[in-house]
């Protein structure tokens, strides 16, 4: 669906319009050790858009950035990740639109439904509902919030990632922000929700999660899924390759890559266990519940370093259940 096809549909923060920067992270397209990887285009989902946006300039090399491991602060992390998913966005839709559905709510690569988790409440509880989702991709959760009677507002930092919203359909909003920066007044909706969103790329977890207690009303529920910390301790492979440590859980140095100048084409930023749980009562919420979904019986899929082997062994998602007091 082209650009313009549902005008005012995206309501971008501070003012600007479609063509310009948006901000967003859904899914990480998960880190290898030695190059970031959309991997093979389905044909089960075709096509997507066909007028491709470049937000960017890319140099000659883009296809092939180094990988390293150094620090990137709020603002470098946020530009890089802005501009990887504006350039991705369809391939990883093409790759993974099918699995997340353009209505259902999915936890994780584990395939953990919304539907049996029930991690914001009862579906019947959710009619009338505010609810904000951040880094929404294509907006599928907020599909499916919109079809149990809620009032959902689906929040990317990728202008990409919206316009695939847009052509999915749906008649909530969606806006383009940083999700550090929420455009919304204090106490503005009871519930949020991000899968994969945002959280593991940004450089100040705290930040966020402040932003999205403001704009909660008293009682109300974020929950969050990230990718499981003892992951970064494992190569990102999902065959036997996959099982042996090769570097420390400790480590919190950011995975980055980079072009032949040194810049941030993306970023991705490690928290442990206990770094979590801490940033969640730094931010003023009350943990309540934290979820690792086991892999079930029915995913025969491979997605990225998520496979029925490792996920067998290993966990490959957290989900953290927060509460507003």
């Amino acid at each position: 669906m082209r650009e313009g096809a549902h005008p005012g549909r995206i309501a971008a923060y501070p003012a600007q319009n479609l063509s310009h920067e948006a901000t967003r992270a859904r899914w990480c397209p998960f880190r290898d050790g030695l190059r970031r990887r959309v991997g093979r285009k389905s044909t089960t989902r075709e096509p997507i858009i066909q007028e491709r946006v470049s937000p960017e300039p890319q140099s000659p090399h883009d296809d092939e950035p180094d990988a390293v491991r150094r620090t990137a602060d709020v603002t470098e992390s946020s530009r890089a990740n802005r501009g990887w998913w504006d350039r991705n966005a369809d391939d990883y839709q093409v790759e993974h639109g099918t699995f997340l559905g353009d209505d259902r709510f999915v936890w994780g690569p584990e395939g953990l439904d919304e539907v049996e988790a029930e991690l914001l409440g009862p579906p019947e509880e959710l009619k009338g509902r505010e609810v904000l989702e951040i880094g929404a991709g294509a907006a599928q959760c907020s599909r499916w919030l919109a079809a149990q009677g809620a009032r959902p507002v689906a929040l990317d930092i990728s202008h990409r990632q919206l316009q695939h919203a847009l052509r999915i359909g749906g008649t909530f909003p969606l806006v383009c922000a940083d999700a550090g920066a929420l455009p919304f007044a204090d106490a503005s909706f009871d519930l949020a929700c991000s899968a994969y969103g945002a959280l593991p790329f940004v450089a100040e977890p705290v930040l966020v999660l402040k932003e999205v207690r403001r704009v909660l009303r008293p009682g109300g529920r974020f929950v969050f899924s990230v990718t499981h910390p003892i992951r970064w301790a494992f190569p990102d492979e999902p065959g036997p390759e996959g099982l042996t440590v090769s570097a420390s859980y400790f480590d919190r140095t950011p995975y980055v890559e980079q072009d032949d100048s040194g810049r941030a084409v993306y970023v991705e930023h490690h928290r442990t266990i206990g770094d979590r749980v801490r940033d969640v009562v730094a931010a003023g919420f009350r943990l309540v519940d934290l979820v690792e979904p086991e892999w079930p019986a029915w995913n025969t899929s491979e997605w990225g370093g998520w496979s029925p082997l490792r996920g067998n062994l290993i966990p490959g998602s957290a989900i953290f259940v927060c509460v507003r007091d």
